[in-house]
């Protein structure tokens, strides 16, 4: 009859500490492990927090990705646009049309067609000749004018250029007629560095003048001006006659006056302004000259004005 053993087949060592049942109390008996398989301390052992690491990660190289490409964009873009601005710069608005040349030959066309007379004999085939050399072939050689009437027009000038494309403007003129202003509008056509009106003018009535607005009158000392009347009085008398010697009584310095030297008379102060204010101010003078026919012609006696600095 066979006999169990029941010898352990791991007997205990003597000196070596009992097995228990609880591994984690034992564990704790013996103390913290050190070397290769002892576990690290303050960390945490699970695999769980690696996606915030990489998350993290992946944040900061997409943060350093932008700034770099905006720091590439950024110049690149500055250089684009000042290519654009002086590629748009460089383009002509004009199309290479010659203006300044265009008005030129419809200031001398204007010249003529704007003055006809049909009651001086002969003026009619004049104008007709001096037209011809600005008129396209086949033209009507009075191009408009039915033979009756007059006009005479001066003061002519440019007044603008509307250029349509490279052969074809609008120039603009501004004439006189008696007491009228007036626009001429004169189509032009342009090719091989010749020129010819392409079409009737047009007559417009120039832009009305602009309002100015008044001027506020000044505050005056009328009892100041009074009491310089006559002083203001000898010094324009000896100013119109150029007598050096009672002009240096009106003046602070050595710098002499010499005046007008008898070319004119003193006739009249017409007003004069004094503001109020301390023992200096500058005040404004209208003063009314006249002439001394027949040794210098000049218009008619008007006001003019002047500025004397006075006290």
């Amino acid at each position: 009859m066979a006999r169990r053993s029941i010898v352990q087949q791991d007997p205990g060592i003597p000196g070596d500490p009992e097995l228990s049942a609880y591994p984690d109390a034992a564990e704790a008996e013996r103390g913290p492990r050190r070397g290769r398989g002892a576990p690290r301390r303050g960390g945490w052992s699970g695999g769980g927090g690696r996606w915030l690491v990489w998350t993290g990660r992946a944040v900061l190289w997409a943060l350093i990705i932008v700034i770099v490409v905006n720091g590439v964009r950024a110049p690149f873009e500055r250089f684009t646009q000042q290519s654009t601005a002086t590629g748009q710069g460089a383009t002509p608005t004009d199309y290479g049309f010659p203006v300044d040349r265009a008005s030129s030959f419809a200031n001398q066309f204007a010249a003529v067609y704007l003055n006809f007379d049909a009651g001086t004999p002969g003026r009619p085939e004049e104008r007709a000749g001096r037209l011809a050399p600005y008129l396209p072939d086949g033209a009507d050689p009075q191009f408009g004018w039915d033979g009756i009437g007059r006009m005479s027009a001066g003061a002519i000038q440019p007044y603008g250029v509307e250029v349509i494309d490279a052969h074809n403007a609008v120039v603009t003129l501004v004439f006189q007629s008696e007491n009228r202003r007036m626009l001429l509008s004169v189509p032009v056509y342009y090719a091989d560095g010749d020129f010819v009106v392409s079409g009737r003018p047009g007559v417009l009535p120039a832009p009305a003048a602009a309002g100015l607005p008044q001027a506020a009158q000044p505050d005056r000392d009328d009892t100041t001006a009074n009491e310089l009347k006559p002083q203001l009085e000898g010094f324009f008398k000896a100013y119109a006659a150029g007598d050096t010697v009672q002009l240096q009584r009106y003046v602070d310095t050595d710098r002499p006056l010499t005046g007008f030297a008898g070319a004119f008379d003193f006739v009249e102060l017409k007003d004069v302004v004094v503001p109020p204010g301390g023992t200096t101010r500058e005040i404004s003078v209208e003063v009314v000259w006249g002439c001394r026919p027949p040794r210098h012609r000049c218009p008619r006696p008007r006001p003019t004005p002047a500025r004397w600095p006075g006290s």
